[in-house]
């Protein structure tokens, strides 16, 4: 068998294949880069992951502290009691709290 390309085509041959090594080598680099990108992702998800429900522990608490009951409760005792037994703190405590334990109890 007999070889007969020229010149010409041996080089356009051999540039081709110069060509398609070097896209290969750049391929599995990149392919790499890829991989590691993954992975930088995958802690960034965690991490996120990690924020929001430290976030919905905060608004659980902030929920607990900001609940009606004891909202309410405190301006009874600050204002309305004040108002209705006078400037006597202990005394309107008292009244407050029998009256709030009475309701409780009806419950």
């Amino acid at each position: 068998m007999t070889n007969n390309l020229n010149v010409a085509e041996w080089i356009i041959v051999g540039i081709l294949s110069f060509t398609l090594f070097i896209f290969l080598i750049v391929g599995i680099i990149l392919f790499v880069k890829l991989i590691k990108l993954t992975k930088e992702a995958g802690k960034v998800v965690e991490t996120g992951q990690s924020v929001a429900n430290k976030a919905n522990d905060i608004a659980g608490n902030v929920k607990d502290m900001t609940a009606v009951g004891p909202l309410a409760k405190g301006y009874v005792r600050e204002y309305i009691g004040k108002k209705l037994f006078g400037s006597s703190e202990k005394k309107a405590y008292k009244n407050i709290e029998k009256r709030l334990n009475n309701l409780e109890k009806d419950k």
